[in-house]
């Protein structure tokens, strides 16, 4: 099985697709449709890949985060989800928002997913909960207290501290929260953090 592949992207498509070039090889890839962005022609990318193989087909799904990766398996375990909608889910979520979803019971948000109804929405509810990576947002509130204390000790900080343990970079982190932040109050680190989460 491939779980990893690393080259350059010749090719892409609208449908998810890229053609990634390793050593001479052409991996056909499908990719979720927000990172499909990010991997420019010509550009180098690492892939953590899930191999899946059915009667007829073996096929590449890869994301760039290896949490997304954990997510999509995961996806795949629930009853009725196969990989073109766990893939859908994943170009519309990041595992880390995914997990934010099912933690706060957010069923509208998953809902708003093309192809995801009501009865779908409620089964990933009910069969995801406690398996996504940091799956619910007591997880993420818990990485801010177990952060280092940061010098000034506002919320603003702690919720930088919070995403960036959930992978996201220093400064990914900081434009985010700086865009949900008001001055003016002592706002609550999981509000912060959840409405940081909305924008990236």
């Amino acid at each position: 099985m491939i779980g990893r592949l690393a080259g350059v992207v010749i090719e892409q498509a609208g449908d998810g697709s890229c053609v990634l070039d390793v050593r001479g090889v052409g991996y056909e890839v499908f990719v979720p449709l927000r990172s499909l962005g990010r991997l420019a022609i010509s550009s180098s990318v690492t892939l953590h890949v899930h191999t899946h193989v059915r009667e007829d087909a073996l096929m590449l799904y890869g994301f760039l985060q290896p949490e997304d990766r954990v997510a999509f398996r995961v996806l795949l375990g629930v009853s009725g989800v196969g990989p073109k909608l766990a893939m859908t889910v994943l170009s519309d979520l990041s595992a880390s928002e995914l997990a934010l979803a099912v933690g706060r019971g957010d069923r509208a948000r998953l809902e708003a997913i093309s192809g995801v109804g009501k009865k779908t929405a409620a089964r990933l509810l009910l069969e995801l909960k406690d398996k996504l990576p940091g799956a619910v947002a007591g997880e993420v509130i818990a990485a801010a207290a177990l952060a280092p204390a940061p010098l000034l000790g506002d919320s603003a900080t702690q919720a930088c501290a919070a995403l960036t343990h959930l992978g996201f970079t220093r400064s990914q982190a900081e434009a985010a929260v700086a865009k949900v932040s008001r001055s003016d109050a002592a706002e609550n680190v999981e509000t912060l953090v959840r409405q940081a989460l909305a924008t990236l």
